[in-house]
């Protein structure tokens, strides 16, 4: 099975790593709370069209390694997560919006992305040899 997915006429492999934190980095994403943000996070990529591949929340951060189509940015990706999750949250625990530092804001500003792809020794080899396959390939189709 290929890792790459389809679209009409597109074939992709977008798998990022993703991390991003409460607001102050409390240590907030614990019981019922890690729970409901787990669940609106699966919730909110799916709709998006995004693929799951691993999530993990701890106390104070959430990691998410996931496939996102190419039609969707992924800073659109992450801001709808991040503000979606966070309305649920105050809209559910109300207790947490009482607290003065919160404001109506739940995760800190920012995050992190790193784009997970083809080994990079992979890459440099076949870029560096690159030349040699194309003119084999020209070779190949003058014979014929």
């Amino acid at each position: 099975m290929s890792r790459f997915k389809k679209l009409s006429q597109t074939i992709w492999h977008c798998q990022c790593h993703i991390v991003f934190v409460p607001k102050y980095r409390f240590k907030i994403l614990v019981g019922e709370v890690a729970v409901e943000t787990e669940r609106c996070i699966r919730a909110f990529a799916e709709q998006q069209v995004a693929e799951i591949i691993e999530l993990n929340i701890q106390l104070d951060h959430v990691h998410l390694l996931v496939n996102v189509p190419p039609k969707v940015s992924i800073s659109n990706f992450v801001g709808t997560l991040k503000g979606r999750t966070a309305i649920r949250r105050f809209n559910k625990f109300r207790n947490l919006k009482n607290k003065p530092y919160w404001g109506n804001h739940f995760w800190s500003r920012g995050h992190c992305v790193d784009t997970v792809g083809f080994d990079a020794e992979v890459i440099r080899k076949y870029v560096r040899h690159q030349d040699q396959q194309e003119a084999r390939k020209e070779n190949q189709r003058r014979l014929f």
